[in-house]
């Protein structure tokens, strides 16, 4: 049985990251401790993996003499992004920006030799992210950081996220980014002359609408169904004959809220006419041969987002934002329709995880092998090259 590379998943949600790590990426990733704030994602967590989620705060957690923090190999997980986010107009002080320092005393605490930090793509430029990569150097620490596109990675999702990758033994600029294992089929027109530096080998295109929901059926009802999955999160909403007007005044797909206002402006409400910037791609609907567009928390109010089915007059299900940020349908998610859909949309989506987890588990195999051929007298980990890792490093998500 292959040696067990043990993980700490912290801000962990409901698990996007562990799912990566332990169920798709193919290798054998375990979970030994995990931490989230909301109890229910706690709950989802332990009811998925080893119960090791601890619910709380993360700060009250390490200030208690009983938290023991268990010996690990990587630390993963995602502080809460807020801080960073556009949308926050006080993002200059926001205090959540400094949940990155409780992430870096668990590295301390556990002894970890990796990490892998995700966040919003603000991050990347940004004062806390000079302050995280000085940390990660001064413990010895080499680090990589950059922006990933799930949909590269075979996520039916459009959705950007910044990435800090952290090494004791490896330097992770020889294996991040990730070979892409999904393109753009809009870009390859001709794909004797388009540049595939950068893919894994024969890369797919990339997974759209179409395949992530095409085979479900119409929604049923307006609450959790007691059927099995994946009917069990595919329920819908009970919107307001205003709403229904507006849903079949733009009955085609990729059509948005500027086209009920040209097409019905007795329909659009005047807070939308007023604006100009900001979150303007709101209300509408999806393209069945595109990825879907970010899924964020509130995904099932059309007014948040491009949240409509692609012709079907309703927003999309809990079950299909799941399917669009790569959960598998057999992961199971406590709580309420609300808390389900955060934990959803809070998500790092899995198969992006499994990504960078083949990455992460190429290098540990160096750093075993070095440590072996060390032991031996014959070689030393400096006589690995970045950029020379195994065959299995590169492998397509399918």
């Amino acid at each position: 049985m292959a040696e067990a590379i043990k993980i700490i998943d912290l801000f962990s949600g409901a698990g996007g990251l562990t799912v990566g790590f332990e169920w798709l990426s193919g290798y054998p990733f375990q979970s030994v401790w995990a931490n989230d704030f909301n109890d229910f994602a706690a709950r989802s967590y332990n009811r998925n993996f080893a119960p090791v989620c601890i619910s709380g705060d993360i700060v009250d957690l390490l200030s208690d003499p009983s938290t023991e923090i268990p010996e690990a190999d990587v630390v993963v997980g995602g502080p809460p992004c807020q801080g960073f986010s556009l949308l926050n107009k006080q993002r200059s002080d926001d205090p959540r920006k400094k949940l990155w320092i409780p992430f870096m005393q668990v590295i301390d605490r556990s002894a970890a030799r990796f990490f892998v930090m995700e966040n919003v793509p603000q991050l990347l430029g940004s004062l806390e992210h000079e302050e995280i990569i000085e940390w990660a150097k001064a413990r010895d620490f080499n680090v990589w950081s950059g922006e990933l596109l799930a949909a590269d990675y075979g996520v039916p999702q459009t959705r950007r996220r910044a990435f800090i990758i952290g090494s004791k033994d490896i330097h992770p600029d020889g294996f991040f980014p990730p070979p892409k294992t999904h393109y753009d089929p809009a870009k390859t027109h001709n794909q004797l002359t388009f540049d595939f530096a950068g893919y894994a080998k024969d890369p797919k295109r990339r997974r759209t609408v179409r395949d992530a929901i095409s085979d479900l059926p119409r929604p049923v009802g307006t609450e959790i169904r007691n059927e099995p999955a994946p009917l069990n999160l595919h329920f819908g909403r009970n919107p307001t004959e205003k709403s229904r007007a507006r849903y079949r005044a733009i009955p085609k797909e990729g059509m948005n809220r500027f086209d009920l206002q040209r097409i019905a402006p007795e329909l659009t409400p005047e807070c939308w006419i007023r604006k100009k910037t900001g979150g303007t791609d709101l209300f509408g609907r999806l393209w069945w041969d595109r990825p879907a567009f970010t899924i964020r928390t509130e995904f099932f109010k059309p007014e948040k987002g491009r949240y409509l089915h692609p012709e079907q007059h309703r927003p999309i299900t809990h079950r299909e934002a799941a399917r669009f940020q790569s959960f598998p349908d057999d992961f199971i998610f406590e709580g309420t329709k609300i808390e389900i859909a955060r934990q959803i949309g809070n998500a790092v989506p899995p198969l992006l995880a499994a990504a960078v987890a083949r990455e992460l588990y190429a290098m540990w195999m160096i750093k075993r092998e070095s440590e072996h051929v060390h032991i031996s007298g014959s070689q030393t980990a400096g006589d690995y090259v970045p950029g020379e890792k195994p065959e299995y490093a590169t492998g397509s998500t399918g």
